[in-house]
């Protein structure tokens, strides 16, 4: 990795450039409209790791009336994207989340911001990328934590927090619902022949980690592997969202609007996501010794909350926590050397293997016996 790749020069150094290059894409994107032009570029500074995010506004004449509209580039980040790709055909990240956005919006579930087409062009802005209409709300912060700053902690009542967990579970469990074959997702199926299934997943995972780690030992998420495997339980595959979490919905009202980054989305049993879900809240809370906000709702509320609205049994819930733990160890693996590449951290730290994402697995497995 270089160190413009650590930080895309162009996307923190250059947005003018940007801005006319968009001003020129939109422009035939739009061709029944005048007077198109892209305007008050926002560029938060990138880190190189997952998809660039470009903000701009357009103005345009249509019939007779000026009107102007918000809109979020989702860039293709240059190392590509860091969970597994599930087939040949997930090739570039931003593409995958264009199409399953596409599909999913079609179905009417759940709210998913209207797209235009994806451009592979790379001449246009340098990378792969896709323009979705943006979506008015806030979104919980990652870093200072939600649980520790910001509004669900300082401005939010226990009423409007119950509410907005609510929104969310139930959101998700829409998804999860979906019949993947007819929403016309198969090139999402990394079988390649209609069944998809837990065991590929666990696979395409260890052999990602593998061939990352190359000759370093990782025991932690070996004995993790194991654990999955040893305690498998091949149940209907749907559509797994992915990295399902707060920070991954916009909010108005404490409802969720808008369901975004699906870059991490799999046909694989619906309760790796109400996992994931889980154990995102977990590392926001028990793992960061914050204390849990009133009103949002406990571990088995959450889960009785996806229950009903999805009509499955979660199964055993411990085990699709730790699916997801293992999921997140694996990204880390990748994550952690592209960070020692980029010079942000030395090479004797070892982030791959020492993070706070083995810790937890750890505990997790010492917790399940």
């Amino acid at each position: 990795m270089s160190e413009s790749e650590a930080t895309p020069a162009k996307a923190v150094r250059d947005p003018e450039s940007y801005r006319e290059s968009l001003d020129t894409w939109m422009r035939q994107q739009r061709p029944d409209v005048t007077d198109l032009r892209v305007h008050d570029v926002d560029m938060p500074r990138a880190t190189g790791f997952s998809n660039e995010t470009v903000f701009f506004s357009a103005t345009w004449s249509e019939g007779g009336a000026e009107t102007s509209q918000r809109f979020v580039a989702r860039i293709e980040p240059e190392g590509g994207a860091l969970f597994p790709q599930q087939t040949p055909a997930c090739a570039r990240s931003v593409e995958v989340q264009h199409r399953i956005m596409k599909n999913v919006e079609a179905t009417g579930v759940a709210p998913i911001p209207p797209t235009l087409p994806f451009e592979a062009d790379t001449s246009v802005l340098g990378r792969p990328f896709f323009v979705m209409e943006f979506v008015e709300g806030v979104i919980p912060a990652d870093v200072p934590r939600y649980s520790t700053d910001g509004f669900l902690k300082e401005e939010a009542t226990p009423e409007e927090r119950a509410r907005m967990l609510k929104s969310g579970i139930e959101t998700m469990a829409a998804l999860n619902t979906l019949d993947w074959k007819k929403t016309g997702l198969d090139w999402l199926d990394p079988s390649g022949t209609g069944n998809p299934s837990l065991a590929l997943q666990l696979d395409l995972y260890e052999d990602t980690a593998t061939r990352q780690l190359g000759d370093r030992s990782h025991p932690v998420l070996r004995e993790c592997f194991d654990y999955l495997r040893a305690n498998a339980e091949e149940t209907p595959v749907g559509l797994s969202w992915g990295d399902s979490r707060l920070g991954n919905m916009i909010w108005r009202d404490y409802r969720c609007v808008a369901v975004v980054d699906w870059e991490a989305a799999s046909l694989v049993s619906p309760q790796a996501d109400i996992g994931w879900w889980l154990m995102f809240d977990r590392q926001s809370f028990d793992d960061m010794q914050a204390p849990r906000l009133e009103g949002f709702p406990t571990r088995e509320e959450m889960v009785a909350i996806w229950e009903n609205a999805t009509g499955m049994s979660a199964g055993n819930i411990d085990y699709w926590e730790i699916y997801a733990l293992m999921r997140f160890n694996v990204i880390m693996v990748g994550l952690g050397d592209r960070m020692v590449r980029a010079g942000l951290i030395p090479a004797e730290n070892n982030m791959a293997v020492n993070n706070g994402t083995t810790d937890a697995i750890a505990r997790r497995l010492e917790a399940v016996g």
